[in-house]
């Protein structure tokens, strides 16, 4: 896969014991490296909570142990025993598991450190056993240690020969409270504030900030269990501190650096994450029955839509199972936590989230949570509105369970009432939640049918404050539009073609992005289509060309396909465009070139063939695609090779096909330049 190994991060999880080797170094070397670590570990920062009492004595211990190291390398004249350096080496990596143990417990999550205490207790013990055994067996009076060293090293291996794993009351009484709360919400029962805060306070979690550094910690921690029960417990947590931080520390401000990573259009997206069919980040990717693999959400779309080809390569399916691909989402997963873009998939079930069965206790919690920012919402000063609609925001974009929940709370007639808003920042947050919540698939016939919902998204997509706010309403509609009635519904509105079409000519290059892939999705209706050609959409493409080339060839393409002689005429004066893509696109964008071009050309008639003709070196071009496109690439360009070769021959200029051709002309109609096409059978029809 074209993707680089720098877009991924460093697991958060360090290796196990075993990854760890002895180092086959020399005598001077060893210890160099011995004291180097014994100093790494003497500054990191004790535990200040949990463990407290382990990670001080470890890096005491450290400290000591530099003390012995350093003597030992004082003497240069004492020659180390081979039972020496054995012990030294096995030294080092206790030092290094010592070191790992201890960096892990101070950078991840509090929660998940406090409910693994004693696991992580024994672990302490019996690193401290280890390095007991190796300063019991370690030949001392042969090492020329002077008599103060050597009375520390007994001392200090004398304090390694604990008899068992400690277990501080204090933090078992705090694993045991947040167990408790954990079950009462199981229960349904709304955890005390008072006993809560007390709890968040005991691990330093103390305001929205360390609550969303906590929240993921434990996300990252969800991917390093390897069972269904501790994942599960761990997105239980994550819910008890989604709970707390909205309870105790009140909603987030919007100026707290959350990226927009509702829309991604502005980030590089590897190649190979991208939907061949809508070019956006797949979600959920699927492999259907030629192999290649698309989003579930627009492949669905594609079939339903009564197409039973591969888009890629035009083959008939087989079959219309749709396969997970699993190591693909799991790459795209590990991309995303790298640029901190939160990655769901839009679950139809919502006992799901990221594959993982959420326990009672999660559901509750997100229930919990959501019910308590409506309530807010409803109740809330207009000086505090937006930053109660933003915490939804947050909550809805990286919590993909809680969606059923904040719209079943009633949050939606809430949320339309601020698409109006004066306040630019207001409004970007309410439609952006609006913009969530559809992903949601039972929440979609929600929104459709709530009073003034689908006019406000409307409304914002034409006369939103900033381009942000239409651009996430031109998203809205693309996730409305997975359903075919509402596809068609939204299709029939003129004042949603001409959004699009403003937004898509005139907006930032995100929000173009953002207009084009709902383009698209519209277009997969003929009746649609046509009102989208009524609307321009041939010279928003021919415009776009340029700068989106893939995006807009691939809707170019779809529309002459299903738009007819009126498409096809209108696409008269891109064949040029279409030419320059061709010779200098990517595989993607001339693969749907050379498909618009065949369409265009056998329906179009000999008008089509000869503009197409008169690029210079067009030949050589179509040449270069059959031996280097994709495999859909090359045989469109055969064919186009092939019409080409009977135009110049004096046959039909359609290849052969059949059909009616078109004759084009230009009249003034108006002052302006229009085109008029006269079909075969005698109709005209006015561009």
């Amino acid at each position: 896969m074209a993707v680089s190994p720098h877009s991924f991060p460093p697991r958060k999880r360090r290796p196990s014991a075993a990854a760890f080797v002895s180092p086959k170094l020399s005598a001077p070397i060893l210890l160099e490296s011995l004291l180097s670590l014994c100093h790494e570990i003497s500054a990191i920062k004790p535990l200040q909570f949990i463990l407290k009492r382990y990670s001080i004595s470890m890096i005491r211990k450290s400290r000591l142990l530099h003390i012995f190291l350093q003597d030992l390398r004082r003497n240069p004249t004492v020659l180390l025993s081979a039972s020496a350096l054995l012990c030294l080496e096995e030294m080092y990596i206790v030092l290094q598991r010592i070191k790992t143990l201890i960096e892990d417990c101070s950078n991840g999550s509090k929660m998940w450190l406090l409910t693994q205490n004693q696991s992580i207790a024994n672990n302490f013990h019996e690193l401290t056993l280890d390095l007991s055994t190796l300063l019991d067996i370690f030949p001392v009076k042969d090492a020329g240690l002077t008599e103060d060293v050597e009375e520390l090293f007994f001392l200090l291996r004398n304090q390694c020969s604990e008899s068992a794993a400690f277990l501080d009351p204090r933090d078992e009484d705090l694993r045991l409270s947040v167990m408790n709360t954990i079950d009462r919400i199981k229960d349904e029962i709304v955890p005390d504030c008072a006993e809560l805060s007390e709890i968040f306070s005991m691990i330093d979690i103390r305001d929205s900030s360390s609550c969303r550094e906590e929240i993921e910690n434990l996300e990252d921690e969800v991917q390093n269990q390897t069972d269904e029960k501790s994942r599960s417990d761990m997105i239980a947590l994550i819910g008890l501190v989604r709970y707390a931080k909205c309870v105790l520390y009140g909603a987030s401000t919007a100026e707290s650096g959350f990226r927009r990573s509702d829309s991604i259009s502005d980030l590089p997206v590897p190649a190979d994450f991208k939907c061949p069919i809508n070019l956006d980040l797949m979600q959920d990717p699927v492999v259907v029955a030629t192999g290649h693999t698309y989003d579930r959400a627009a492949i669905t779309l594609w079939i339903e839509s009564g197409h039973n080809t591969c888009p890629k390569t035009g083959q008939t399916l087989a079959h219309t199972n749709l396969i997970p691909n699993r190591g693909l989402k799991n790459l795209i997963a590990m991309w995303c936590r790298h640029e901190r873009i939160p990655f769901d998939v839009a679950e139809s079930n919502k006992e799901r989230v990221n594959g993982v069965t959420l326990n009672k206790a999660a559901l509750e919690a997100m229930r919990m949570t959501a019910s308590f920012l409506v309530k807010k919402l409803a109740t809330s000063a207009d000086s505090s509105v937006n930053d109660v609609v933003y915490e939804l925001r947050v909550l809805a974009k990286t919590d993909p369970g809680s969606r059923g929940f904040i719209a079943q709370a009633g949050a939606v007639p809430l949320l339309i009432r601020y698409l109006n808003s004066d306040n630019p920042t207001l409004q970007v947050n309410a439609v952006t939640t609006v913009l969530n919540l559809s992903i949601f698939e039972a929440n979609k016939s929600l929104i459709m049918e709530t009073d003034g919902a689908l006019i406000g998204v409307v409304e914002v997509l034409r006369s939103g404050a900033t381009w942000e706010a239409k651009g996430n309403a031109a998203a809205t509609i693309f996730s409305l539009s997975s359903i075919h009635s509402y596809r068609r519904r939204m299709g029939r509105k003129s004042r949603v073609i001409r959004g699009l079409l403003d937004l898509a000519k005139n907006g930032p290059i995100n929000s173009k992005r953002d207009a084009l892939v709902t383009i698209l999705a519209l277009a997969n209706d003929r009746e649609i289509v046509g009102r989208l050609i009524e609307g321009g959409v041939m010279e928003a493409v021919s415009h776009l060309m340029n700068s989106l080339p893939e995006e807009a060839v691939t809707i170019l393409e779809v529309v002459v396909r299903k738009g007819g002689f009126v498409a096809i005429a209108s696409g008269f004066y891109v064949i040029k465009k279409l030419g320059s893509v061709l010779r200098e696109g990517s595989d993607r964008a001339r693969e749907s070139a050379a498909a618009a071009l065949v369409t265009m050309c056998r329906q179009g008639g000999s008008e089509m063939v000869a503009e197409l003709a008169s690029i210079a070196g067009i030949e050589r071009v179509i040449w270069e695609l059959m031996g280097s496109g994709t495999a859909r690439g090359r045989r469109k360009a055969a064919s186009l090779l092939r019409i080409l070769r009977r135009w110049s021959a004096g046959l039909d200029g359609n290849g052969g096909a059949g059909g009616e051709s078109m004759t084009i002309t230009s009249s003034r109609i108006g002052g302006d330049s229009n085109p008029i096409v006269s079909s075969s059978r005698g109709a005209i029809v006015h561009v």
